[in-house]
Parts: structure tokens; C-alpha cells; sequence
């Protein structure tokens, strides 16, 4: 048995398949270019790990459930002139989830809230954390079943136990008794160990007691949330609706107006 063979067995066994792939390419360049020893392992080990990094932010990409991938860049700061990056510095670091903080995104329908919720979640991702999404009607649904049914300390474990967690859309629909209950136990549990949490309201805080059917445990949620966190306030025009002020037509939801208008008034 050749010792490349004997190598690239070794490298199976070991589960570096970015390394069985390039050792041989690379260790002609590293001959062609007098490469030391240390710096042709370097070389390998850094391309492993490069890998190994793709894969995972792949794949907690991919559990996380986002709705849709954005990122921080992506994210029009000149469109919504009421948000500047410097305010989500924090939340966009490596300390984001080591230290809980958590944050409440408020504003209109359209304005970018889930937009930022995403790109906040997927930068923890990146930094080597896993993440959750859910929206707010989804959560509540599930977690008041299981609840009826007996299960709900089994049906808390994906929403508690995940780096981040983000919860969307909060008092866009209707909830159920149960609202104020389930969403507590989610909030009470990652309050206490630290884990942070990001939420998406159109609605004022002082209106969470009513969205919730109880305005206690709406406060008590809230000052979890609020603990370690602070509230971003979204405003101006949608973003998904911003054509219509760009002179581009009637157009709503890819429909244009008809080629002809009708007049206004009679001539």
C-alpha cells in the first residue's frame, strides 16, 4: 500500500474531506514555491475549517426556518431613514448572544422589521450560534395545542433552548386565550438563561395586554424582555408598496393599471 493511499485512509477515518480533496494539488504548489512544512499544513487546515464553518452556517441556516435569507447589507438604511446601523451594533456582534440581550422591532406593516429580525439571527449564526424563527401566531398555536394536550414541556424545547430566537409579527393576528400563558413560559424560560430573543410588533407595547388577553402577564413578558433589551422604533413609508411613490403606475402586487385611465371628471 502506497503512503497516499494509506493517507488518504487516514484522512477518511479523521473526516477531513476538504483535505483529502487538496493535499496532493496543493503539495505540488507548496514544491513549486518552496512552502515550509508548517505553513503547507496551515495552508490545509485553514481551508478545512473553512469549510467545516460553510457547512454549518448552511445548515443552521437551513433549521432555523427563515421565512427568507437577508442580511445586514442587504438592509436599505436610506429607505428607512429612521434606523441607523450603529444602533444594532450590539446585536450584530460575537457578544450578542453570550450576554442575552434581546430586541423589540416596532413599526408599520412593510417597514423592514423582519428584514433586520432575519439578518440579526443569521449574523448569530454566523458567529457560531443557531437560531429559530417563528411567528408570533404559529408559536401560540402550537404551544396552546400542546397545552390542551398535555405536552407542552416537550412542545417549549425548540422555542427555549435555541441561541436566538426570533418571533414575528406580534399582534398582527388574533390569538386565543392561551396567548399571554404559552408566550411567558417561552419568554420566562430564555429570560433566565440568558438567551436572547427578537421580536417584530406593529403594535405599541401599551397595547400587548390587550393583543395578549392579559395585560400582567403581557407586563411581565415584556419587562423579561425588556430587562437586557431596548425597543427599535420603524418608521415611514412600505417598502413593498414604495413604486407607487416612484412614478411608476398603479401597480400593486405586480398588476399594473389599465393602459387607458378613465377620466376623473367629466369634460
Amino acid at each position: 500500500m502506497t503512503a497516499e493511499v494509506e493517507l488518504d485512509g487516514m484522512l477518511r477515518r479523521l473526516h477531513m474531506p476538504t483535505v483529502r480533496r487538496l493535499w496532493s494539488e496543493l503539495q505540488v504548489r507548496a514544491e513549486q514555491e518552496g512552502m515550509r512544512y508548517a505553513d503547507y499544513l496551515k495552508v490545509l487546515v485553514g481551508e478545512e475549517i473553512a469549510h467545516r464553518t460553510q457547512t454549518r452556517v448552511s445548515r443552521m441556516t437551513h433549521r432555523a426556518r427563515f421565512p427568507f435569507l437577508r442580511t445586514i447589507e442587504e438592509f436599505d438604511f436610506a429607505f428607512q431613514s429612521g434606523l441607523r446601523k450603529e444602533l444594532l451594533g450590539s446585536y450584530l456582534g460575537p457578544e450578542f448572544v453570550p450576554e442575552g440581550r434581546s430586541l423589540l422591532l416596532y413599526g408599520p406593516s412593510g417597514v423592514g422589521k423582519t428584514h433586520v429580525a432575519v439578518a440579526i439571527a443569521y449574523k448569530a449564526i454566523q458567529h457560531g450560534s443557531d437560531a429559530q424563527f417563528v411567528t408570533a401566531a404559529h408559536l401560540i398555536d402550537e404551544l396552546s395545542s400542546a397545552s390542551r394536550d398535555g405536552r407542552l414541556r416537550e412542545a417549549l424545547v425548540p422555542y427555549t433552548h435555541p441561541g436566538v430566537l426570533v418571533v414575528d409579527e406580534v399582534g398582527y393576528l388574533s390569538y386565543g386565550p392561551e396567548a399571554a400563558n404559552v408566550l411567558f413560559q417561552v419568554v420566562d424560560e430564555r429570560h433566565l438563561h440568558r438567551r436572547p430573543m427578537v421580536f417584530t410588533t406593529n403594535k405599541p407595547i401599551e397595547e400587548w395586554g390587550r393583543v395578549l388577553h392579559d395585560p400582567d402577564l403581557a407586563e411581565a413578558i415584556l419587562d423579561r424582555v425588556l430587562e437586557r433589551g431596548r425597543v427599535l422604533h420603524f418608521k415611514g413609508p412600505s417598502y413593498r408598496t414604495r413604486h407607487l411613490r416612484e412614478g411608476e403606475g398603479a401597480k400593486v402586487s405586480g398588476i399594473m393599471g389599465p393602459e387607458f385611465q378613465e377620466p376623473t371628471c367629466c369634460p
